[in-house]
């Protein structure tokens, strides 16, 4: 028999580490026989012991590769000019991409045959193998961060009483078959790298910023924090109809609540694009990444009719009672508006889905209405346009300044030391300001 490599066929004399890259190229493309006891000119060197050889590679197989890739090689003993070799046949697996466990699922962990040799694969070969063997869905793919941790995730089920264990975990997809995280792992786990743009207007355009953050870490984490952030500037005002005090806040919080869920939930994660909250004087914006799904129409989202893109990260959702159950988050907008005269509106395009929520105070703020029957006053008990323009100042003060504390709030907003140490602590909490120090040396800087 007349030996010569080639891309299908690899020699080594001896058993070497190398061995694992060469098994690896040869899974991850169009398969390869490995001959052990052949020299790199193609001349026999022979082995005395190719039982022992072919155990010993398929023990570093199995504990070296990952996924499991030992279905796929095939081991026979050879004499050749009275010599015997061992033949490892290997096939293309069918779980690519095969990479070494040590390493992850990176570019020096993958390995792909290029001519006679075994080379690194780049970033964009390994995605196009998980698209080929996982599919299209992009919350069920392997992810290539193999080394996730999920302390915001595990805070959340803990609130709300719902185990999360190495259990749950394989349950909710988090990880598959063979301990592998998945995309929706990465979502919810502290090292997700997508992320939620919040910018705050002056007026009714983008002409001037009052302040803009992006929110990063875990879904849940983005979750509470955007939640958090609009929540601060979701001021109430209060109208007195004779006795009776109606406090009425710019946005309902079950309107925004829900929208933000659908930000969150039908997303394309697919698409690296930050998703996008714009808040103005008249109005909140929703921009998700993704438009309708293909079948789908606007006129069926408003009917409550509706195909989940992410399914598995909205079942976890559903574990965690912040959804009820599919196609109730429109409806639930659009009641919540019922009595009033704006209402909340859709717009899409191919790419992205925009919830637009009108702020119902806005005709106050702006002039255009008149209160015959009743005086219109700002909540001094909620004080939320209070705490607006006083967040301005205290942002300001600490921006000039470089630090703030209580006792300058005191003197620059007139108010008592309760009131001040609310405004520092809704501040906080809404991670506009952050405190530093203890005790009597604490200040507050801006994030």
């Amino acid at each position: 028999m007349l030996f010569q490599e080639s891309e299908t066929v690899e020699f080594k004399e001896v058993v070497v580490d190398d061995i694992k890259k060469e098994i690896i190229a040869f899974a991850n493309c169009d398969g390869g026989k490995l001959y052990i006891g052949i020299r790199d000119d193609g001349t026999i060197a022979g082995l005395d012991n190719p039982d022992n050889v072919s155990l010993q590679i398929s023990n570093m197989v199995r504990d070296a590769i990952k996924p499991d890739v030992t279905m796929f090689l095939h081991y026979k003993t050879i004499k050749e000019d009275g010599k015997e070799i061992v033949e490892v046949d290997i096939q293309r697996g069918t779980y690519r991409p095969y990479y070494l466990a040590k390493k992850g699922m990176r570019p020096e962990g993958v390995y792909v045959r290029q001519g006679y040799s075994s080379v690194p694969a780049t970033d964009t070969a390994i995605r196009r193998m998980i698209k080929e063997t996982d599919g299209d869905r992009f919350e069920a793919m392997r992810c290539l961060n193999q080394e996730l941790t999920f302390e915001a995730v595990k805070k959340e089920f803990m609130l709300r009483k719902v185990e999360f264990g190495p259990q749950q975990k394989r349950t909710l997809k988090l990880i598959d078959q063979d301990n592998l995280y998945s995309n929706l792992g990465l979502l919810l786990s502290d090292q997700c790298v997508h992320t939620i743009k919040v910018a705050v207007f002056q007026g009714t355009d983008q002409t001037i910023f009052k302040d803009r953050r992006e929110f990063t870490g875990s879904l849940m984490q983005q979750m509470n924090e955007v939640y958090d952030f609009i929540d601060f500037r979701n001021q109430t005002r209060a109208t007195i109809e004779r006795l009776l005090r109606i406090d009425v806040r710019d946005y309902p919080e079950i309107a925004v609540r829900e929208a933000l869920l659908n930000l969150l939930v039908h997303r394309d994660y697919s698409f690296s694009a930050s998703a996008l909250i714009s808040i103005y004087s008249d109005r909140i914006e929703f921009v998700s990444i993704g438009g309708l799904m293909p079948g789908i129409d606007l006129e069926d989202i408003m009917a409550g009719i509706s195909v989940c893109r992410n399914q598995d990260l909205a079942n976890v959702f559903y574990r965690l009672h912040l959804i009820e159950a599919y196609g109730t988050g429109m409806g639930k907008i659009m009641r919540a508006y019922e009595s009033m005269a704006e209402k909340p509106s859709i717009e899409t395009t191919k790419n992205t889905f925009k919830i637009i929520l009108p702020n119902i105070n806005a005709k106050y703020e702006m002039g255009n209405f008149s209160v015959p029957k009743a005086e219109s006053i700002t909540s001094s008990a909620a004080g939320a346009e209070e705490i607006l323009s006083d967040e301005e100042r205290v942002l300001e003060y600490a921006r000039s300044h470089g630090a703030i504390t209580r006792n300058d709030i005191i003197e620059l907003l007139k108010v008592s030391t309760s009131t001040a140490s609310r405004v520092i602590r809704k501040m906080v909490k809404s991670n506009l300001l952050k405190q530093n120090g203890k005790a009597r040396n604490t200040n507050y800087t801006v994030k």
